[in-house]
């Protein structure tokens, strides 16, 4: 039972942290186009106002015309501010909750491969990850305080951040696959840069917002800086985002984190997405510049990834291997060697056992998803299942899998 209901908070952690990340993700997406999109007021009441750019929009049968100002308008509005910031706390409280519930609970089964690296235990591997969240902000903090500033004391030295940011991502991900079992040093990955980017809005952006509204209402000239420094720390968040994404979504096809180099490959996903979203920034600029789009970003992100899925092809089956029959006794001793620990009378993993032939004929469907074509099973190959009996596998399954 307490599998069962481990699973059910699976379940509804991650239909939450979906929810919330769509919405969280979407606002980024809408503000860094909205931001670059603006031009300046013509109209000459709005430069009187303070308004420093603005755009003119529709959708869903209206006209819209958000408008911006730089530091902030002269006075606060009387209306309703609202704040773009609970989409980013539940986005983080909900994915620390799910990697509790799912990796840290089961520290053993999830974390911890000692073919990767001997940890003394379960907890140990589970501070450890919690640390890789941590350092992952400290650093790029530091990276951001250090270097982000020149020498006249305004934010700058992007080019110099990024690089630095790019190298530290890469030595944490080569890290994370030394010490973590690849599934969860995809996701651990992902989930420090996620931390980072929540980290961001709480530690930066929301409290600048509020100096910048408390200057403001006191009748003050906000500090420009909060403004730019915000504009700074957003712009890197949705360089995070197709990263982070691909990072968790990575870790669910087995051929990816059981790569001989994972880390590289990791590396090789996280780089095409951030290519593939400059283009969408860089074109905001584009449009509003009247300038073609810029299409390179694009086509260099995407021929990564396709690089990567031709060097990750499997090799070709010899033809006298696929032309052999399998014997169902050949089928039964990998089943009985690699999956039967997990999967018997009284451990039953996920409701499935394979103990019998009945039942390796009942959940043959199964078993050719989880373990030839996803490569998902055994868990972290913990039973170090080879090429060769997934091979096999895929024969059995594909010629009907017979068990007579």
């Amino acid at each position: 039972m307490d599998a069962y209901l481990l699973d059910w908070a699976n379940l509804l952690l991650r239909w939450l942290h979906v929810i919330v990340a769509i919405a969280w993700i979407g606002s980024s997406f809408y503000f860094v186009m909205l931001d670059m999109s603006l031009v300046p007021p013509e109209d000459e009441a709005l430069k009187a106002k303070g308004v420093n750019g603005e755009l003119w929009a529709v959708h869903g049968g209206g006209f819209y015309n958000p408008q911006k100002y730089f530091v902030g308008p002269k006075t606060m509005p009387k209306g309703h501010l609202h704040w773009f910031y609970w989409e980013s706390y539940w986005s983080f409280m909900s994915g620390f909750a799910l990697f509790a519930v799912l990796y840290l609970w089961n520290a053993s089964s999830f974390l911890v491969d000692r073919n990767v690296f001997a940890w003394g235990s379960p907890v140990a591997a589970g501070f450890a990850a919690i640390g890789f969240l941590v350092a992952g902000w400290l650093v790029y903090d530091t990276i951001c305080r250090v270097f982000g500033r020149n020498a006249g004391g305004s934010i700058g030295g992007d080019l110099r951040v990024g690089v630095l940011l790019f190298v530290y991502v890469v030595a944490a991900s080569w890290l994370a696959c030394q010490l973590f079992a690849g599934r969860a040093a995809f996701l651990i990955v992902g989930a420090m840069l996620a931390t980072t980017m929540s980290a961001n809005v709480f530690f930066w952006i929301i409290p600048g917002q509020r100096k910048v509204v408390a200057d403001l209402a006191a009748g003050k000239a906000p500090d420009p800086i909060h403004g730019q420094r915000g504009k700074q720390r957003s712009v890197h968040n949705t360089y995070f985002t197709l990263p982070v994404l691909i990072a968790m979504l990575s870790n669910h096809y087995g051929w990816l984190y059981q790569a001989k180099h994972n880390w590289l490959v990791l590396v090789v996903l996280m780089l095409g997405g951030a290519l593939i979203r400059h283009f969408f920034v860089a074109r905001h600029v584009a449009n509003v510049k009247g300038q073609p789009w810029p299409w390179g970003y694009a086509v260099a992100g995407t021929a990564l990834i396709v690089a990567l899925a031709v060097v990750l092809a499997p090799a070709p089956q010899p033809a006298a291997a696929a032309a052999r029959p399998v014997n169902f006794a050949e089928v039964k001793a990998v089943v009985d060697q690699r999956c039967v620990l997990c999967h018997n009378a009284q451990v039953q993993q996920k409701n499935v056992s394979l103990h019998t032939p009945a039942l390796i004929k009942q959940h043959a469907q199964m078993l050719y998803q989880q373990v030839v074509v996803l490569k998902l099973m055994p868990m972290s190959n913990a039973t170090q299942m080879t090429d060769d009996e997934r091979a096999l596998l895929k024969r059995w399954f594909e010629a009907g899998a017979r068990t007579e």
